[in-house]
């Protein structure tokens, strides 16, 4: 299917933003992504950063602009938020313990919808919480298909590596035990927008102890099964 609309600069903006839906990219990695000529990809850039539609890192790497954000809250078609609510306190339900949303927003993940456990020792993460994508599997989860040419920086002073990062590729889920922080432990898995792409990482957390040695075999059907609910609800009836 032709994605053209007929209006070339348009659409050459637009190959710009779907390329940094993936995360961070730099000058290069955008014209290899797009396939721009150089030149055209850094005008593009530049003019979209003007419109706060791209903003860059602390690498100086472009990342998607806190523009998209506000867009969407004024129109209420941030889906993911819309849909989160149920979806994450049936997971909360399920499993007995907190469940949250990750959406990533340049090198850090930020929490964008909550279910806290009701009663007892919890890990609470309030909405809009921003965190670092060096730990925590809901971090993995967003990096695991990342680009491999990011992966080289992304994982610099990281707690797991791209051993760890390849064994949630071949699962589906990810886990961790005391790498966000010391008796926290968790079990994430991918939202994927119709196109295959990870938008978001769903997740519960809680105690370690309570969690036990393997995490992911006590909970992550649960998180699994309410991420394929996720991206059901993003694709559109036909």
């Amino acid at each position: 299917m032709d994605k053209s609309s007929g209006v070339g600069v348009l659409d050459k903006a637009v190959l710009v933003l779907d390329a940094l839906e993936a995360g961070p990219a730099s000058l290069a990695q955008l014209v290899t992504t797009t396939g721009l000529a150089r030149p055209t990809a850094h005008r593009l850039a530049v003019a979209l950063e003007h419109h706060r539609l791209v903003s860059r890192d602390l690498r100086g790497r472009f990342v998607l602009g806190a523009r998209h954000a506000e867009l969407a809250a004024a129109a209420g078609e941030d889906r993911l938020v819309a849909v989160a609510g149920p979806l994450l306190t049936a997971l909360r339900d399920a499993t007995g313990e907190s469940a949250q949303l990750y959406r990533r927003h340049g090198e850090h993940r930020v929490c964008i919808a909550a279910a806290e456990r009701l009663h007892g020792l919890r890990d609470t993460v309030p909405v809009g919480s921003s965190m670092t994508m060096h730990a925590g599997s809901a971090a993995q989860v967003l990096l695991a298909w990342d680009d491999p040419e990011r992966l080289s920086v992304e994982l610099i002073g990281s707690r797991f590596d791209a051993g760890v990062l390849s064994g949630v590729r071949r699962r589906g889920w990810a886990h961790s035990s005391g790498e966000r922080e010391a008796g926290v432990a968790s079990v994430s898995a991918p939202v994927r927008g119709p196109s295959g792409r990870v938008l978001a990482a769903v997740s519960v957390s809680g105690p370690a102890e309570r969690f036990g040695r393997h995490p992911g075999r006590r909970h992550a059907d649960a998180v699994l099964s309410t991420a394929a609910a996720f991206s059901a609800a993003l694709t559109p009836a036909t």
